[in-house]
């Protein structure tokens, strides 16, 4: 990260950040972007430049987390965070394993470029769930087709990228060209925040080293056999770009589970849910019932039976991840009640 100092403005502020500070907060510390987060703290950019701040355990502990692209209040003379600001966007995942915590991937975010590659890692199924993440967050998509230079058939590729959303730009392109990575120039504003995701060996760091001008991050190959990439990149980090946009890198992620959704997965897969709507019963569950427009859409080649499975697939997972929320909730607020009767307890002992 380079030692020059930045303005508000230019690190992505808004006057929505300052409606909930009042006088007393800015008398106790100052406000600062994440750089970048570690085990041992925070590293934040302000107008005073860039330093190291520790992070108390309360707000590390708190529900998401602190993310990369997040506004802190920092104490003005002790370098601890006071407090998180609120967040305009964030990207949510259930954390891998089985314990389903949400984390937070990267927040403050304006738009979100989906990463693939005109090869055998070209996954639209994948590609749903990461424009679902997206909405979910608030956060514009974008989906970025790389190796376009080392395909046949790319327009088949873009064709199915914009098949998927009708409406989200696709951008095919060499990420080691400058010309060709131009075409994002239109994302990348001053003060803007992006950030890229997909799966490792995509060229996503490769192209992040392209659109911040030099090479930040390491590289490495792809194996040619099965087009699987190697994970380049180990922590989530905030760069600046030459056209004043800042650029979140983000590790490859193997494993991405939604944690919320529902109202965006009818506007990704809107064709289903059209279709649905015209099914002989209100009930239909698309599986041989009688009058189903999604299975006769799907005989007659107007939809595919990919992405209706897919579609059932990640509606179990947001059902999932919505139950097992509730259900920590619940499990939060019965402890809750607990500690008090104790505590009340307790009290009651000692007056006697």
């Amino acid at each position: 990260m380079p030692s020059q100092t930045f303005s508000l403005h230019q690190l992505g502020w808004q006057p929505e950040y300052a409606q909930y500070l009042t006088l007393a907060d800015f008398e106790a510390g100052y406000p600062a972007r994440v750089m970048a987060a570690h085990r041992s703290g925070l590293i934040v950019m302000s107008s005073r430049g860039q330093a190291p701040v520790a992070l108390p355990r309360d707000l590390a502990e708190a529900d998401t987390g602190v993310a990369v692209g997040d506004w802190v209040l920092v104490e003005h003379e002790a370098d601890r965070v006071l407090s998180l600001l609120d967040r305009r966007t964030v990207l949510v995942r259930l954390a891998a394993g089985g314990d389903h915590q949400r984390q937070s991937i990267a927040a403050n975010l304006d738009v979100l470029f989906v990463v693939s590659s005109c090869n055998d890692d070209f996954n639209p199924s994948r590609l749903e769930r990461y424009l679902t993440l997206a909405l979910d967050a608030g956060v514009t998509p974008v989906i970025v087709l790389t190796k376009a230079d080392m395909a046949d058939g790319v327009a088949d590729y873009v064709n199915t990228a914009e098949q998927l959303m009708p409406g989200v730009p696709v951008i095919a392109l060499n990420a080691m060209d400058a010309v060709s990575v131009s075409q994002l120039a239109p994302w990348l504003a001053p003060g803007k925040t992006v950030a890229f995701v997909g799966s490792s060996g995509v060229g996503k760091s490769t192209l992040t080293n392209s659109v911040m001008g030099e090479a930040w991050q390491q590289t490495s190959g792809i194996r040619e056999d099965d087009a699987r990439g190697r994970h380049t990149t180990t922590a989530r980090e905030m760069f600046p770009t030459p056209s004043g946009a800042w650029v979140i890198d983000t590790p490859g992620m193997r494993e991405l589970r939604l944690a919320s959704g529902e109202t965006e997965l009818a506007t990704v897969f809107e064709d289903i849910v059209a279709l649905a709507k015209q099914c002989r019963f209100r009930d239909c569950q698309h599986e041989g019932d009688a009058g189903c427009a999604v299975e006769a859409a799907i005989a007659d080649g107007v939809l595919e039976a990919r992405r209706l499975s897919n579609y059932r697939k990640l509606q179990r997972e947001v059902a999932h991840a919505q139950a097992t929320l509730r259900e920590q909730r619940e499990q939060g607020r019965q402890f809750g009640a607990m500690a008090k009767q104790v505590m009340r307890a307790k009290r009651e002992r000692q007056g006697r």
